[in-house]
């Protein structure tokens, strides 16, 4: 079975879609987040014990999406050094096949 060749160029923009993607998927967690934390803060029963609960919740959720972002933040930098050779004419990436 052949697989077909990716151009570099391709490859660059699929991992940056991917990238963008994920970080799309992470704004919807902190948002999420955000709506978990204003229902408790409605809550009529809401005592310390289970606002520091929430709270600790959250924060938790706040510093895997910060660790996240880190990741992407290393990925995007390995591919623009590694994969991103822009053209020097008419402004598009490179796309020799090998």
């Amino acid at each position: 079975m052949l697989s077909a060749i990716v151009p570099p160029c391709r490859a660059f923009i699929d991992l940056v879609e991917s990238i963008a993607l994920q970080e799309s998927a992470l704004s919807h967690i902190l948002c999420a987040e955000t709506q978990k934390m204003k229902a408790a803060l409605s809550m009529e029963e809401l005592d310390l014990c289970k606002l520091l609960e929430v709270n600790d919740s959250a924060t938790n959720m706040v510093h895997a999406v910060a660790n996240l972002e880190l990741v992407l933040k290393e990925k995007l930098e390995f591919i623009a050094n590694n994969l991103y050779y822009p053209s020097t004419e008419n402004n598009t990436c490179t796309t020799t096949e090998s």
